[in-house]
């Protein structure tokens, strides 16, 4: 997931249709942050597919809010788990799996059609261990100040930014981002997110890379 962002209120529908409304879902929550109208999660989900399956999945949510008619309601829905790892410890309950396997898949065809169902299985294809490789190589860069060893790591066109929208230069990045460490990293799409802590405090970092090539294409980083 994270690859295709649930937009409106039909699409965000058909999402909790599909993966929340039939299930027991429980949010561990690890950091929330509001920054402007996005509000973003870093949390573990426990999901109880059957009586004896359950599954813990690590997660990233981005919740973009608009003001309708003074209410605010979620505009944009983004997930950002890594699905074959999620899959994999599915499929580790053995027989059990079966039945809600069944439900699910035919949850996602009814709900989401066979272009959404296709969606869905695009998620397969996510930043693996090299691309996050790349990413922790340029936060351990980052965090102590070396701006070139940084740089290097970036596309020609690459664009930093505190947030969505507040430019950020490496010098900039370096500062917030002093003695980073981080506790949490996951593939979606060809997005990586990371759970960090630095002398600043805490954040979520996204860097987004092309499927090709050795460069980080984009970097939004939100402090809490």
């Amino acid at each position: 997931m994270g690859s295709q962002p649930h937009v409106g209120h039909e699409q965000i529908g058909r999402f909790f249709d599909t993966f929340i409304g039939p299930r027991d879902i429980k949010f561990h929550r690890d950091l929330d942050i509001v920054s402007g109208s996005v509000v973003l999660r870093d949390v573990e989900l426990e999901v109880a597919m059957a009586p004896a399956v359950t599954m813990f999945v690590p997660a990233f949510l981005r919740y973009d809010l608009r003001k309708v008619n003074g209410d605010w309601k979620i505009a944009v829905l983004r997930a950002y788990w890594d699905l074959p790892a999620m899959m994999l410890q599915f499929l580790r309950s053995g027989a059990p799996a079966v039945s809600p396997a069944l439900k699910l898949s035919q949850g996602l065809l009814g709900n989401q059609g066979l272009r959404g169902t296709a969606g869905f299985l695009t998620g397969f294809r996510r930043a693996g261990a090299r691309r996050k490789t790349l990413v922790t190589t340029f936060l351990d860069a980052v965090g102590r100040g070396d701006t070139y060893a940084a740089g290097s790591l970036l596309s020609p066109t690459a664009a930093m930014t505190l947030g969505d929208d507040e430019v950020l230069d490496p010098a900039e990045l370096a500062q917030q981002l002093r003695r980073v460490s981080w506790t949490k990293i996951n593939g979606a799409g060809s997005t990586v997110a990371v759970s960090l802590a630095s002398d600043h405090g805490r954040g979520i970092m996204f860097a987004e890379l092309p499927w090709r090539g050795n460069l980080i294409n984009r970097i939004r980083y939100f402090p809490a």
